[in-house]
């Protein structure tokens, strides 16, 4: 047989195959949605109208993040901490994350600070506040907060890649 015999059973089967990957992808988009949807109906209602825990604060302030609804989110994660009444790292480090997407990088950094001095051994706010003074074109310090994560986490490819990368720009006096 020819290979033009074969020719539209492979378009067929590469073409089901692509419809397979798209299908699973578009479900997995609507199950997604469907939990932040969920999410936001069952908390956002009830926090209108009562305090909640400093956990539902964060944890509607996080859809509202993946939303990229960030007026929202941010205004969630500060009802968590004060509701908390203190210092939680993770919701200072999501609070740092949602002004460093908005490109706010001095609030951000303020945040990400924040995180490292209430829980210091924190790797993913080390790396988080030396990617927002790399941003602000802070070389040493970002080397200095990347180290830090690179010594807490030595797993971290991020770290590692921009500790290498910004050790080669920084003059051997100021490290």
């Amino acid at each position: 047989m020819e290979l033009s015999t074969y020719l539209p059973v492979v378009y067929l089967a590469a073409l089901t195959g692509l419809l397979a990957v798209v299908a699973w992808l578009v479900f997995r988009e609507v199950q997604r949605n469907r939990r932040q949807e969920g999410v936001i109906s069952r908390l956002q209602p009830r926090l209108t109208k009562e305090s909640g825990t400093a956990e539902e604060h964060y944890e509607l302030g996080s859809v509202y993040l993946e939303k990229k609804f960030y007026d929202l989110a941010i205004t969630q994660f500060r009802k968590s901490l004060e509701v908390a009444g203190e210092d939680i790292p993770v919701v200072l480090n999501a609070l740092g994350y949602t002004y460093f997407i908005q490109e706010q990088y001095d609030l951000a950094i303020r945040n990400y600070k924040a995180a490292v001095q209430a829980l210091e051994n924190y790797p993913t706010a080390w790396q988080n506040l030396g990617h927002a003074y790399e941003k602000k074109n802070l070389i040493a310090p970002a080397l200095e907060a990347y180290e830090k994560a690179l010594a807490l986490d030595p797993s971290s490819d991020v770290a590692q890649q921009r500790v290498k990368s910004l050790r080669k720009r920084v003059a051997p006096s100021q490290v």
